[in-house]
């Protein structure tokens, strides 16, 4: 793996599980040359929940999310690319559904702010300790994809 890559957490929310988009989603981290590393499905408890969200505690928002996110099953993956925290950002759209672009994931599948059908780890230091917080080492996978060069000039390392 290049040392310009990273590697970064997308959480695939219940509002995406249950309108059964997610293979529609992944599909366009694929398309773009994005490496899935890590991936499963699992139902969130309240602890993680507190750990995840502890930036978040005593907001108004706070319990609604965490009742939200505990209404199905969701899918956890690790990305990996160059600038991956940057462009999963950009392909996600705003946080708020009805003000992200059309072609962005919550342009296209998101009506709202609490209902946003996705999650990404907003930076380097978060994704790092969201990544541990849902990952063992062992559930991440290095490998070789094989048409790298076609998306990246890792020489060069853009």
């Amino acid at each position: 793996m290049p040392n310009k890559f990273e590697r970064t957490l997308v959480i695939l929310k219940p509002d995406a599980i249950h309108r059964g988009i997610t293979g529609e989603i992944l599909d366009r981290f694929e398309q773009k040359g994005i490496k899935p590393v890590g991936m499963k499905m699992v139902k969130l408890s309240d602890l993680i929940l507190d750990k995840h969200y502890a930036q978040h505690r005593g907001k108004h928002f706070f319990e609604p999310t965490k009742k939200y996110m505990k209404m199905l099953p969701v899918v956890l993956v690790v990305l990996e690319g160059l600038d991956i925290v940057k462009v999963v950002r950009t392909m996600c759209g705003p946080t708020d559904g009805r003000n992200a672009p059309p072609g962005t994931i919550r342009g296209d599948y998101s009506a709202g702010i609490s209902r946003n059908i996705i999650h990404s780890s907003e930076d380097g230091e978060a994704a790092d300790r969201e990544i541990k917080l849902y990952f063992k080492s062992t559930e991440i996978f290095g490998y070789d994809k094989l048409d790298a060069d076609f998306y990246y000039d890792v020489e060069r390392g853009e």
